[in-house]
């Protein structure tokens, strides 16, 4: 007994205890370096991110410029709600679908006055010659447009073109010699990537913010029925005052013109931005001849619904159903018939109608392009020579007569549309414009409102709609079914008599 009692106190002596703790510490220590490295290499790779975004910011700043731009308007009495100038269709100035629920002013004075409004925007340079681009709800509307450089100083703009339809604008200052910056292949842009917004917003200069891309392609109803949306959205932060700066990519870069934000008049984390490989198109007419001309196919496009590609057989929704094809246009020349798929377009997959809408546009009159159809579940390749596609106005003077006579004007309910205004689910289409003292504006109708039924019938599209107006014309009153943020309700417009 007496042997093991001695092993017992060796084994329990104060030096073995000393070194298993030691042992004990060793083991932790060299268990801990490599998560000590790993914490350093990330550190490390936060460094070079932020360093790379300072070196982006330090080179693309200087072709970033403040754009104050004034108007001398007449009124009645001081307001603010003339786009762009307040806050009436400014997406800068308030809630981005504001202009959907908002009437216009109506007179209530005989007494005029003029006031001096002014907007406040970006815009960047594209040449050492002093061309800038920037938004057209900027400066489309100014009568005077000041641009002032990093370095302070400031320019008259000396030339503005403009085109609305795309929300796009050139102006040109007399310098020579200024810093620009490059622009981007805006089509190679992914999901996910790094991206930082340069501008000014609530006038604070030269503000950089930073972001991913969210999503590409998105259509939000901002321009209207006959505008070109092909927004990328992020989520660097924009701000009242960014309208009209750049989109960087990690190049350094412009992959778009900030240009929209959804909220309660500041950043939320959705920004949209027109992509630059569509402004170089606009840019390039507008500097060659100061407007703009799009080709034109002559059909009316449709997305697929699951239950529309089922009616023609198909197994997906990609693709453009044509409902109607004008008399004598390109598409009836070229074979196109109502009823056909389209499911290219000079090679490239269409998968929504406005993407179609773009991509003609994008093109000028006089070119012959290949569009690729489903008819009967048989595909076959035509080929179209483009027209010139008519103005705004002769577009919307196209309309039924009658719906000229209420007094507003219609589009399609795009997925994104239903979402941004609160109609997932539903169907009809939505009122873009009300005129000021029309019947639909006496009916306390506004924009935004979406119309489901005309006379009891069910609507779908603009088609559609546009046939129900004129099949009850004669009646002399048009019932309308129609929904907005508050209620669902009947209001019945009776025409004036011819």
């Amino acid at each position: 007994m007496q042997p093991s009692n001695l092993n017992q106190k060796k084994t329990t002596s104060p030096n073995f205890i000393i070194s298993i703790l030691l042992i004990l510490l060793l083991l932790l220590f060299t268990t801990s370096l490599p998560a000590l490295a790993q914490d350093e290499n990330s550190i490390d790779t936060l460094r070079s991110m932020g360093n790379a975004f300072a070196r982006i910011a330090e080179k693309a700043s200087p072709t970033v410029v403040s754009i104050k731009a004034e108007k001398i308007v007449t009124r009645d009495r001081p307001s603010m709600h003339d786009w762009p100038f307040g806050k009436q269709f400014d997406p800068f100035e308030d809630d981005l679908f504001d202009f959907f629920r908002r009437q216009r002013p109506r007179q209530h004075s005989p007494q005029q006055r003029k006031y001096r409004q002014s907007a406040q925007g970006s815009g960047f340079i594209v040449s050492a010659d002093g061309y800038i681009l920037t938004n057209n709800h900027v400066v489309g509307d100014a009568d005077e447009v000041t641009i002032k450089l990093v370095d302070g100083r400031e320019f008259t703009a000396k030339n503005i073109s403009t085109d609305p339809e795309s929300d796009i604008a050139v102006v040109k200052i007399d310098e020579s010699n200024l810093p620009f910056i490059e622009l981007a292949d805006s089509d190679a842009l992914d999901v996910g990537e790094w991206v930082l917004a340069i501008g000014n917003p609530f006038g604070l200069s030269h503000t950089v913010t930073a972001g991913i891309v969210s999503a590409k392609g998105r259509n939000i109803g901002l321009l209207g029925q006959w505008g070109y949306e092909d927004f990328i959205q992020t989520d660097a932060a924009i701000n009242p005052g960014n309208s009209g700066g750049p989109l960087i990519n990690l190049d350094g870069k412009v992959v778009g013109i900030n240009t929209a934000i959804v909220g309660p008049g500041g950043n939320i984390g959705i920004g949209f931005a027109i992509p630059i490989n569509m402004a170089k198109a606009v840019y390039d007419q507008l500097i060659e001849s100061g407007t703009v001309i799009r080709g034109f196919l002559g059909v009316r496009i449709q997305d697929l619904t699951p239950e529309l590609a089922e009616s023609f057989g198909l197994k997906d929704t990609k693709g453009i159903l044509i409902p109607e094809v004008t008399e004598d246009s390109a598409a009836e020349k070229a074979g196109i018939k109502p009823g056909d798929i389209i499911i290219e377009f000079n090679g490239q997959p269409i998968k929504k109608a406005k993407e179609l809408q773009n991509r003609v546009a994008m093109q000028k009159p006089g070119t012959k392009v290949e569009i690729v159809i489903l008819r009967d579940g048989k595909r076959k390749t035509l080929t179209a020579e483009l027209d010139q596609r008519p103005t705004t106005a002769q577009l919307a003077r196209a309309q039924p007569e009658t719906l000229e006579q209420l007094g507003f004007s219609v589009q399609n309910l795009t997925p994104d549309l239903a979402e941004r205004l609160g109609y997932e689910g539903q169907s009809g289409v939505v009122i873009t414009q009300v005129e000021p003292g029309s019947l639909a504006d006496l009916a306390g109708i506004t924009p935004g409102t979406l119309i489901i039924e005309v006379n009891r019938e069910p609507v779908e599209n603009t088609n559609e709609f546009n046939k129900a107006i004129e099949q009850t014309a004669e009646q002399g009153t048009i019932l309308l079914l129609i929904r907005d943020k508050r209620y669902t309700r009947f209001v019945v417009l009776t025409l004036p008599e011819k």
